[in-house]
């Protein structure tokens, strides 16, 4: 039986946000990976970061992530890369939870480095 959203069990303390909430699952020198749900209808913010590049992994529902001004849709088994310093965002415009796993790679993966452009939540 697959596991949902819903049924996980967390390993890490989860991260509230306006659109979800993250857990880091494992962390080191030069990378961190996390796993990201997105709310039905939650967007994060249209943001870079200066000192990583991400690669994100949909395990469950609908992703539409934008890369550089490109749009595309994903579903569970497909990735994108997120290149250090591309501005990208990614958005739940279903009605179910999204479930990605996150892998960032650089000098410094700090919640800090985050350079936000537009936010629906009010937190540029």
């Amino acid at each position: 039986m697959q596991a949902s959203a819903v049924e996980h069990r967390s390993l890490a303390t989860p991260v509230v946000r306006p659109w979800g909430a993250y857990e880091s699952i494992a962390a080191d020198p030069g990378y961190q990976v996390k796993r990201i749900v997105v709310a039905p209808g939650g967007s994060l913010s249209r943001q870079r970061h200066a000192q990583r590049a991400e690669h994100w992994v949909v395990v469950q529902g609908t992703a539409i992530v934008e890369v550089d001004g490109v749009e595309r849709e994903l579903h569970p088994d497909q990735s994108v890369y997120i290149p250090l310093r591309a501005i990208h965002r990614l958005t739940n415009r279903t009605d179910r939870p999204l479930v990605l796993i996150e892998v960032q790679c650089g000098d410094y993966v700090g919640e800090d480095d985050i350079e936000r452009f537009d936010d629906v939540y009010g937190r540029v």
